[in-house]
């Protein structure tokens, strides 16, 4: 990578983002019965991987909620990201689901939470959307990949996601919410007493990471995800490409109303990457497009 495209990386609120080695695809649907496995002592059952583990993290005394460990925070976004595929199964297609977690598990070893156990999936759902769960768990609608030309637009796509992940935006969110805010010691208290207060987090997150957040996360979001993809060596126009397409969606179409329910509209969402980029990618953006390369769902 040339030292003008580095410096490019500075500028777009990317500093302090290292670079790995290129990582290896996962199977979310399968690291998800795992975890069950592992959890229960026990073989996972059909659907488990939308159950809430019995004495997983999330439901221990000992789960700091005002400062939760990485394996504290993968363990309750497992839990939450069984929840949203409660709602919408993995699409049946190994192929599909290899090829994202290769480009998204690229784009996240960029980071500095490589420690994390980074998991990627597309949902059978025709809505356009994408979600983020705490601890590297990211799905993508079928619909919203339809929408996709190349891997450097998912891989914009997917870097706006790992940007939630990164800032903990969405963790955040569930640490201020009412049911969060009882107090480390109140939690524990209650959950020894066998109240299913966690449960109910775990049980509201789905809904919590569908409701989105506000603005400025979003725009933080964008900003980090073009500079993620950029930094993996895709062309960084790409998610500006398919804030574009959604932007040309009419809005009372039943597949993007969730979309603009939980972020600012794709036009104003161009406007504000537009005026944090500027004119910097011009004359240095040497990323690739890779659109022969790019996984076309069957028709």
């Amino acid at each position: 990578m040339k030292p003008r495209h580095a410096l490019l990386l500075s500028t777009l609120l990317c500093s302090g983002l290292a670079v790995s080695s290129q990582a290896h695809a996962f199977d979310l649907g399968n690291a998800l019965k795992d975890a069950v496995k592992q959890q229960t002592g026990g073989a996972a059952t059909a659907g488990s991987e939308v159950q809430t583990p019995a004495g997983s993290a999330a439901t221990q005394t000992s789960f700091n909620w005002k400062s939760p460990s990485a394996e504290e925070e993968m363990a309750l976004g497992r839990q939450l990201a069984g929840n949203l595929l409660g709602a919408a199964p993995l699409v049946k297609d190994a192929k599909l689901q290899a090829y994202v977690n290769q480009v998204g598990r690229w784009v996240a070893s960029q980071t500095d939470r490589q420690q994390l156990a980074w998991h990627f999936g597309v949902i059978d759902s025709d809505d356009l959307n994408a979600f983020a769960t705490p601890g590297g768990y990211i799905l993508i609608t079928k619909g919203l990949y339809r929408k996709l030309d190349n891997e450097a637009q998912l891989a914009g796509v997917l870097g706006h996601e790992v940007a939630h992940v990164v800032k903990k935006h969405h963790l955040k969110v569930l640490q201020k919410s009412q049911l969060l805010n009882l107090g480390a010691s109140v939690i524990g208290d209650k959950v020894g007493k066998g109240n299913q207060t966690i449960d109910k987090v775990i049980g509201s997150g789905a809904e919590m990471m569908a409701r989105g957040l506000d603005k400025d996360a979003e725009y933080e979001a964008d900003r980090v995800g073009v500079a993620l993809s950029v930094r993996a060596g895709y062309d960084g126009y790409g998610l500006p490409e398919v804030l574009q397409t959604l932007g040309q969606v009419n809005q009372s179409d039943d597949s993007v109303t969730l979309l603009f329910k939980t972020h600012p509209s794709p036009e104003d969402r161009l406007t504000r990457l537009g005026d944090a980029i500027g004119s910097r990618l011009d004359g240095v953006n040497e990323g690739k497009l890779l659109a022969d390369r790019f996984y076309r769902l069957p028709k």
